[in-house]
């Protein structure tokens, strides 16, 4: 739905593509509220450590640039041919981004957003109804003292990402049996077994869950790790689903133009191979506290000639393990939304009309993506939009760069001007 400036636009979430939408709006003359319940970058915090494998070019955009170049003639971006770790670009590029005058007195650190709904209308009333998108919206939101204030927009662009929803570790993607008592003694997410986190797993016998690149770091890091420490006995198992489509734990990518997560991939299915780790195929049924320790309880199938293909035996292992690690993807917080009229894919948990479009992409590569079409970014809830990686529900082929290009359509959208794009205009140099 068209709206002019100065309309009041809410963006939550003050990651990477958060950032970049504000700026693009504070471009064009909105008002901006932007909502991030940690400081800023948060989420790439996370992962600080871990090297990306695109470079700087793919993960910059020229109107950022422009702006800071603005801000100050003697900023100095990293090289476009950079592989910059998470950390690394949030010190030298989203921080600086956040505190240019266009962004900075719009951000509300430190400030989680826990619903969002119309003014006055409910879920079920007025579906389709134009008068619905002639209402404000509600923003509930929480301070981290806990207090809890109410804001106001025209336009609410949700670009909360998928960071803070880790999926779970049984079957079928449901909780393992224990799994929600022990879920803060679980890491889901990347941790730095080089760095700030060596102590915590030095010496120790660590269980890594997953089969995509997240995995492939943490075993790539603990393996690392363990021949720095050969004299302190630590043992590391993996622990991916039995695969119907691939031998290897992790499925490299034929021809793979991205020089490093290829040499990832094959590093950590070199070290399946060798026998330096040890590899189960399995599924996790229960885990529990054990003396201090974690008990994995692990349902393998059972090979025999005798096995129904469709309905294979399985039999239960036991691993009794320090640490477990759980790289087994994420998904968004669609509480946020519930009571807005928001269209859900059946199978990808995204917005309906771009899950269509990603899911007729056979292809498993990220960079393999077909120009996104404008009209995939409209929900039901009239200007309400999902933008990033949310948007792409559980997959995990999300790129900042697709994250650009969905920005410059909205605002081409909101604008009612297909040929807006100040991506194209703006200057990566300074003048």
């Amino acid at each position: 739905m068209a709206m002019d400036t100065p309309a009041k636009i809410a963006i939550l979430g003050a990651g990477p593509i958060g950032l970049e939408t504000a700026l693009y709006a504070r471009f064009l003359g909105f008002e901006v509220e932007l909502f991030e319940q940690g400081e800023v970058a948060n989420s790439v915090k996370r992962w600080g450590h871990v090297r990306m494998f695109s470079d700087f070019e793919m993960n910059r955009s020229s109107l950022a640039l422009a702006a800071l170049y603005a801000q100050d003639e003697s900023f100095e971006p990293p090289r476009d041919d950079e592989l910059l770790t998470g950390n690394e670009w949030v010190e030298r590029f989203l921080l600086p981004l956040s505190r240019t005058d266009l962004v900075a007195d719009h951000i509300r650190t430190n400030t989680r957003v826990t619903r969002v709904g119309r003014t006055h209308w409910l879920k079920p009333e007025a579906p389709g109804d134009v008068e619905r998108g002639e209402d404000g919206f509600q923003i509930l939101y929480q301070s981290k003292d806990g207090t809890e204030g109410r804001s106001q927009a025209d336009i609410v662009i949700d670009c909360s990402g998928v960071f803070r929803e880790p999926n779970w570790l049984g079957p079928g993607g449901t909780p393992a049996l224990g799994e929600t008592t022990l879920r803060d003694d679980i890491e889901y997410g990347v941790p730095d077994v080089l760095g700030a986190d060596r102590d915590c797993y030095a010496g120790k016998r660590t269980l890594v869950v997953g089969s995509g690149y997240s995995a492939a770091t943490t075993i790539s890091a603990l393996a690392e790790l363990l021949g720095q420490t050969p004299d302190e006995q630590g043992e590391l198992l993996w622990l991916r689903r039995p695969s119907r489509f691939s031998t290897s734990p992790i499925a490299l990518i034929e021809n793979d133009r991205l020089t490093s997560r290829d040499q990832l991939g094959r590093k950590a299915n070199e070290l399946a191979e060798s026998g330096a780790i040890t590899g189960i195929a399995g599924i996790v049924k229960q885990v529990s506290k054990v003396d201090g320790r974690i008990r994995v309880d692990i349902q393998v199938p059972i090979e025999s000639s005798e096995t129904d293909a469709e309905h294979p035996a399985h039999s239960v292992r036991c691993e009794v393990v320090d640490r477990v690690v759980a790289n087994v993807g994420y998904r968004g917080d669609w509480s946020l939304c519930e009571d807005l009229q928001v269209h859900r894919c059946y199978a990808t948990d995204g917005p309906i009309k771009l899950a269509a479009e990603l899911m007729a992409n056979s292809s498993g590569d990220c960079l393999d993506q077909s120009k996104s079409r404008a009209e995939t970014l409209v929900c039901p809830e009239p200007n309400f939009y999902i933008l990033g990686a949310k948007s792409y529900g559980r997959s995990s082929k999300f790129l900042f760069a697709q994250g650009l290009e969905q920005i410059r359509d909205l605002f081409s959208l909101i604008g009612q001007r297909s040929t807006l794009d100040l991506y194209a205009g703006a200057k990566t140099l300074p003048s």
